[in-house]
């Protein structure tokens, strides 16, 4: 997928295009967000697995 150089690469991008100190800012809304995703999957599948159990 991604090797050690590249990595290094797009962090670099980041930082010079975001600056350092809106990065822990940025870390924490990807954070939510996939929280949130995970969360809502888990919804889903326990709404789907109910209806199969009633069904």
């Amino acid at each position: 997928m991604f090797g050690t150089t590249e990595l290094i690469i797009i962090l670099v991008i980041v930082v010079v295009l975001f600056g350092a100190s809106r990065l822990p800012e940025i870390g924490r809304g990807v954070g939510g967000a996939i929280k949130n995703f995970k969360k809502s999957i888990g919804d889903n599948e326990q709404v789907e697995d109910d209806s199969a159990k009633k069904a």
